[in-house]
């Protein structure tokens, strides 16, 4: 018996993804489990690890029981179904358990997305449209072509993406709001804002981020802009005034991130010249 999916994909590159487990492999994904906790669970009457496997799964509620053999079931699954239809998520799936009837085969959907194809339409012209100043500071100039690149070059963005980016903001602030001693409806209320308006505007902020990011990649694909080793390698040298940073930039996945950034700076400042 094996794990089956279907898939879905939406215009804006969501992609939703249908698993139907057998039910065979529910009950081993669930007697591993109980096996494990029967190492760790003490039942008075029987010595540590040796409590019959129903009294073990008696100390277990049903909802750990079911995220516990979920977790030995889809990553593989998810693992096989991203290679066979050579999906590229851009975010790490949100699953929903559909049905999860006793002695029936489960459902569980997981929804993730791709990031947008970029078709770039002429933003050179679109730059060189903007008046020239010949006193315009460098940063007035930048901001002139970020705006001028959000509204000439349209991208069909991934709500989830969007979501994603907009929770994550949401979560750093929460987190620097307690570090402060505050309530988030104490600190909305100082600066005149309520859940909802905040949410709006992050997720304005977090679509225009998005967007941008991906022009300029795209843009700097176009013009062959990329950051090299020793620029990376002299960023990451910035930091060396705090050894752990350092250490924690030298990882490979964290140069890619420091490369992008550096790259996008770089296309920026082509773009600048255009001016």
């Amino acid at each position: 018996m094996e794990i089956t999916s279907t898939l879905a994909t939406g215009d804006d590159k969501t992609i939703q993804i249908t698993f139907t487990v057998p039910y065979t492999l529910v009950k081993e994904a669930q007697e591993k489990v109980v096996t494990q906790y029967a190492k760790e669970t003490e039942i008075p009457g029987f010595r540590k690890g040796k409590a019959p496997a129903e009294k073990i799964r008696e100390k277990i509620p049903q909802s750990t029981l079911i995220e516990k053999s979920l977790a030995k079931i889809l990553p593989e699954a998810l693992s096989q179904t991203i290679t066979k239809n050579k999906i590229r998520p851009a975010i790490y799936p949100k699953f929903e358990l559909v049905s999860a009837k006793e002695n029936e085969d489960w459902q569980i959907r997981a929804v993730t997305c791709e990031l947008p194809e970029v078709i770039l339409g002429d933003y050179k012209g679109a730059i060189n449209s903007i008046i020239r100043l010949k006193d315009m500071p460098k940063e007035e100039k930048e901001q002139k072509i970020i705006k001028t690149l959000l509204e000439t070059q349209k991208i069909n963005l991934p709500q989830l993406l969007i979501t994603e980016e907009v929770d994550s903001r949401l979560s750093s602030l929460l987190a620097r709001i307690e570090k402060l001693g505050l309530t988030l409806e104490g600190y909305l209320g100082s600066i005149g804002k309520n859940p909802k308006s905040l949410r709006k505007e992050y997720e304005i902020q977090s679509r225009n981020t998005i967007a941008l990011e991906l022009i300029l990649n795209q843009i700097a694909k176009d013009q062959k802009i990329s950051a090299t080793e020793a620029q990376i390698n002299d960023a990451i040298k910035a930091a060396s005034a705090d050894p752990k940073l350092v250490e924690k930039l030298e990882n490979p996945d964290q140069k890619r991130l420091i490369g992008g950034v550096l790259t996008r700076r770089a296309t920026l400042d082509y773009l600048v010249s255009l001016l």
